[in-house]
């Protein structure tokens, strides 16, 4: 089963709904066999990052974006648990500060690309400066355009000129199942300082936060950063999707072992006798 054919937003003409994807989706996959899949597929994703980092020519973005409670941190949790710490990095975006809005929205965001060998993953990302300002209208709309334009020249860019590969995945929940998440979080003293009031009112702002997904997928899903939707209100269903993207792609890119000019034999010779 090649997932990310399966996942993978089309954008007909331009369009795309959100609306048309079931959040409770699971491609006919059991819980049982995700969650074997998982953990029986690290040490094969723990396999190709460590070739990739060997390799140290390329590198994978990976762009995670998703209402409040989606499950972005739970996903780097489990999904990321098995990589190398130091081939990893993640990136996570809050509101930008004064100077990060004078440079324009994408200087922070290449401050923090990933090397040569990386992964990088993003916690939110530049997208939230095309997502936010529709839904707060803080920017005309040939703004925004724009804005989408900008992101597909510069996605584009780290493709041909930066050798990196760009997955972007949205995590897809229904209104319901953040409710009930909001509320876990307000039950448990544990999670608690996860709440803020402010998510109340981003969620009363639910159907324009959906309305700017549908546009910004539609705008920026390319050949060269195409955008997956995983159906998240299972987190188990969502964490094997996520690494079977990620290992799908990591397969395609097909790292390889540098394999140095070396005498082998004098080499080892010259260490039994040393």
């Amino acid at each position: 089963m090649n997932v990310r054919e399966r996942l993978l937003a089309h954008a007909a003409l331009g369009h795309f709904s959100l609306a048309g994807v079931d959040p409770d989706a699971r491609l006919g996959v059991g819980r049982g066999r995700a969650e074997r899949g998982l953990a029986e597929g690290a040490q094969r994703l723990a396999e190709l990052q460590d070739r990739l980092h060997a390799e140290g020519r390329r590198s994978l973005l990976v762009v995670l974006q998703g209402m409040d409670t989606s499950g972005k941190d739970g996903t780097i949790k489990h999904v990321m648990a098995q990589m190398n710490p130091q081939g990893v990095r993640v990136v996570a975006f809050r509101e930008p500060t004064p100077e990060e809005v004078r440079r324009g929205f994408l200087w922070r965001i290449r401050r923090a690309l990933p090397g040569p060998g990386e992964i990088v993953i993003f916690n939110r990302s530049h997208y939230e400066d095309v997502l936010v300002p529709r839904v707060k209208k803080t920017l005309e709309e040939g703004v925004l355009e724009r804005r989408y334009g900008q992101i597909n020249r510069f996605e584009k860019e780290l493709a041909e000129k930066r050798a990196t590969t760009v997955v972007k995945v949205c995590l897809h929940i229904s209104y319901e199942e953040q409710r009930q998440r909001l509320l876990a979080r307000l039950q448990d003293p544990s999670k608690r300082w996860k709440f803020s009031e402010h998510d109340l009112v981003e969620r009363g702002q639910w159907d324009e936060y959906m309305a700017a997904y549908d546009v910004a997928i539609a705008r920026c899903a390319t050949p060269w950063a195409p955008w997956y939707v995983v159906p998240a209100n299972r987190k188990w269903f969502r964490n094997w999707a996520v690494a079977q993207i990620l290992t799908e792609t990591l397969e395609e890119m097909n790292p390889a072992y540098p394999q140095p000019k070396l005498d082998v034999e004098g080499l080892e010779a010259q260490l039994r006798a040393s």
